[in-house]
């Protein structure tokens, strides 16, 4: 008798889920990770607004490494062209990848054609950080706000976003001029 060895084909790394559900994040590790972070940015600065703009720059760093992995596995190489669904990408992909839930809302300012806003009513950076009163304006979503940026930069809508206390927290998402006026010409298609 003959025995047969079956092997599944090995799976690329790439071809893995980013998450497993809601299981797979342990909320103490990220807090503690997390936490040391910001007090790593917070030995480097002396302002809050400086302390914002380093976890800004570190979440930088995150948005441009996942940017290729999302597009990877959940547009098949399409990268979006019009900026509403770019936004609701990542309304809902982005943040399901990194937070295993969709942002609660997105709005378009009613003064503004380059502002739009996310809104999160519980940010997950924010809920395990303890703000020392001399630095009560301190949002460490500002690292949100880093990771957002680069998806939208890298994606080649030149943006800048930024975090604000509002109805919990609002993603201020400011978008470069040609950005609007290339949206408005493609209407039509």
């Amino acid at each position: 008798m003959e025995s047969r060895m079956t092997s599944r084909p090995k799976q690329s790394i790439l071809d893995k889920p980013l998450s497993k559900g809601k299981g797979d994040l342990n909320l103490s590790s990220f807090a503690f990770l997390f936490s040391e972070m910001v007090q790593y940015c917070q030995n480097r600065v002396h302002t809050v607004p400086e302390l914002q703009q380093k976890l800004s720059d570190l979440g930088q760093h995150v948005g441009f490494r996942i940017l290729d992995t999302l597009f990877l596995r959940e547009k098949n190489y399409k990268r979006e062209i019009k900026l509403l669904n770019m936004l609701l990408f990542v309304k809902t992909t982005v943040w399901k990848t990194l937070f295993g839930k969709e942002a609660d809302k997105l709005e378009h300012a009613n003064d503004d054609d380059k502002t739009y806003y996310i809104v999160e009513k519980d940010p997950l950076v924010n809920k395990f950080i303890s703000v020392p009163k001399d630095k009560g304006s301190l949002n460490c979503a500002a690292f949100t706000a880093g990771i957002v940026e680069a998806v939208l930069n890298g994606c080649g809508f030149p943006a800048k976003v930024t975090a604000h206390w509002h109805r919990g927290t609002t993603y201020m998402i400011k978008f470069d001029e040609a950005v609007i006026l290339r949206d408005k010409s493609m209407e039509g298609r």
